[in-house]
């Protein structure tokens, strides 16, 4: 549990998969957390409020910041998709995020980036944090364009923000890359409580994995944040060498880190 309650936390995109995960999770963090979303919540517990809100809307972003300490921002587009729809969602929303934060004095922000910021890396290659992005498709440049925001706002506003490059936040891998991308919903909860327990956060880029086996990020730039995963996908393995046959070597999903994002097309809006 974080040390230091915070009044009301904030966390977006709270009906996505990851957002339902943590959503019980991060009660103990704050005496309100208030839930954002587009898309349908449920009820709201006790301690919970729930603001629906497009990310777009640049007032109805400053309303649901308003009064909140501090962030978790898991809203916007989550996987490939046409331009339009990630610049709406990942470029203005953040924008909008970001000046609303500014604008009422939030002091940190936990900014759920991606793996696929550097999915064209071999995974032969390990990543640090200093590591250039080197995307795998228009969601993989809109998280690099929020990493970018993060440091323009940390370097120019002071306001501090975890860039969390999100591996595969499921309750388990579905294939055997996930095996080292692999990311348990309780070790992201415990990154969280070090982000707002730390002294002094800055604007890390911190790789969102688990304590797997296989490795193809270092963390080791972030040891300060003292944040120790306790999960690995290494209890899997065997699951899936059962399950299915690994992939050709010379497969996408097996040469790069990003796997099949790397083959995805450029998407376009269909005309109606």
């Amino acid at each position: 549990m974080a040390k230091k309650k915070l009044n009301r936390l904030l966390v977006t995109g709270a009906a996505g998969g990851i957002g339902q995960a943590i959503r019980g999770k991060v009660a103990p963090m704050a005496d309100i957390v208030r839930l954002s979303d587009r898309e349908a919540l449920g009820a709201a517990a006790e301690h919970e409020e729930i603001v629906y809100c497009e990310l777009k809307d640049k007032a109805a972003v400053e309303g649901m910041v308003e009064g909140c300490d501090a962030i978790v921002h898991l809203g916007g587009q989550s996987v490939e998709a046409d331009w339009e729809t990630v610049r709406d969602s990942n470029i203005e929303g953040l924008y909008n995020l970001y000046e609303a934060s500014r604008k009422h004095k939030i002091a940190r922000i936990l900014f759920a980036s991606s793996n696929h910021v550097i999915g064209y890396y071999p995974q032969t290659q390990l990543l640090d944090a200093q590591t250039p992005p080197r995307p795998d498709g228009l969601y993989g440049v809109s998280k690099a364009f929020g990493e970018a925001l993060a440091s323009l706002y940390h370097d120019k506003f002071g306001i501090e923000t975890a860039i969390v490059r999100i591996g595969s936040c499921f309750p388990e891998p579905f294939d055997h890359r996930m095996l080292a991308t692999w990311l348990h919903a309780d070790d992201f909860v415990s990154l969280i409580e070090c982000m707002f327990d730390a002294s002094r956060l800055g604007c890390p880029v911190i790789y969102g994995m688990s304590d797997n086996d296989v490795v193809w990020w270092d963390n080791s730039q972030v040891a300060y944040l003292g944040w120790k995963p306790k999960h690995s996908s290494a209890i899997f393995k065997q699951m899936l060498d059962e399950k299915m046959a690994r992939p050709h070597k010379d497969a996408a999903v097996s040469v790069y880190q990003g796997g099949v994002f790397t083959e995805h097309p450029i998407m376009e809006i269909k005309p109606d």
